[in-house]
């Protein structure tokens, strides 16, 4: 249940918010090749815009830089940004006089070493820098981390919510705690040692759980509601890279009786050729259902995302843009950007 107070509990008019995005997005040569995190920080951004935030200054941080590297520059971001929003941002690299823009984006705050150590002093820092009067979270992808723009900023500031980090963890939470049932569990991946907890988890509290991947090899299960894979496609070298046509049809099967749907892990090595027939037809089998449906991970959000592209029609309750943090909290683990946040009056 979500308890937490958001950007609709407090006075936004004429404030400077310090809104942290989750902007950790693929770039080559420059661009940026999937924007879904942006396109998913657009609410948030419109409220605040529409309830009169004198300024909005968003802090994000890119990859895993060693110091400052402009190939983690987030340059391009604000650009893409810009266009998406369809109002100016201004781009700024810490080098003289903070702009005047109604939103500005900060350089990637990982550019310190004070921000993944949680450095309260670089918070500070950055409090002072942008002259913020509130502080807005809505970095769903981080909120498992203790890095300094997640937990010291906030200490710092009044600090709410987003709309992006409420209606995720809401959306995961009630499926979690009042799902309709039957509850379906699909968990793919490689690893068994990766995936162990969150299947223990789903054969306790989901109805049945679908493996697929290498896991469904590997893993014991010897739990009834556990099913693996009856059959497999394999390489040329005898590896098995995607589930079979058996193995598919029974998730299909699944998937239709489904009142509440959650997929973790794709279930073949889809990104080579030939190899993601099973995962596809089970992202299109989940799209045209109306169950209520929650793809999370980013290699499974990645690819249902590109494949809604090119099917629109496919729809999903919840695509989610955070990997770590979405299974971390549906496995009962501390979330510090998350308790970090007053609760509700």
């Amino acid at each position: 249940m979500w308890k937490k107070q958001t950007v609709r509990d407090i006075a936004i008019k004429d404030k400077v918010v310090l809104l942290r995005a989750d902007y950790n997005v693929p770039l080559e040569r420059g661009k940026v090749v999937d924007d879904n995190r942006i396109f998913a920080s657009l609410p948030t951004l419109r409220y605040l815009l529409a309830h009169d935030a004198r300024q909005i200054v968003v802090i994000s941080h890119l990859g895993r830089p060693e110091g400052r590297d402009k190939a983690f520059s987030l340059a391009p971001v604000a650009k893409r940004l810009n266009k998406l929003l369809g109002k100016p941002v201004k781009f700024y690299d810490g080098i003289g006089k903070m702009p005047s823009a109604r939103i500005v984006m900060l350089e990637n705050l990982r550019f310190n070493k004070g921000e993944e150590a949680g450095s309260v002093e670089f918070a500070k820092d950055l409090v002072a820098q942008t002259k913020a009067d509130l502080f807005v979270q809505d970095a769903f992808g981080m909120v498992h981390r203790a890095h300094a723009s997640m937990v010291a900023v906030a200490k710092l500031l009044p600090s709410v919510a987003g709309l992006l980090l409420e209606s995720e963890v809401k959306a995961i939470s009630e499926a979690l705690d009042k799902p309709k049932r039957p509850l379906l569990a699909i968990i793919g991946g490689a690893k068994v040692e990766d995936k162990q907890p969150l299947i223990e988890l789903f054969a306790k509290t989901a109805d049945t759980v679908a493996l697929g991947g290498r896991l469904g090899l590997d893993y014991a299960a010897t739990t009834p509601n556990v099913v693996a894979p009856l059959d497999y496609n394999y390489n040329r070298a005898g590896e098995p890279y995607d589930i079979g046509e058996i193995a598919t049809a029974r998730i299909i099967d699944l998937i239709r009786s489904a009142k509440t749907i959650i997929w973790n892990g794709v279930v073949g090595k889809v990104e080579e050729m030939g190899f993601s027939k099973a995962s596809r037809q089970i992202a299109e089998a989940i799209g045209d259902s109306r169950a209520t449906s929650l793809i999370l991970g980013g290699d499974t959000a990645g690819f249902v995302l590109g494949l809604q592209e090119r099917e629109p029609s496919l729809k999903y309750t919840l695509i989610s843009t955070g990997g770590g943090s979405a299974l971390e909290l549906i496995l009962g683990k501390k979330m510090p950007g998350i308790d970090v946040l007053p609760d509700k009056k």
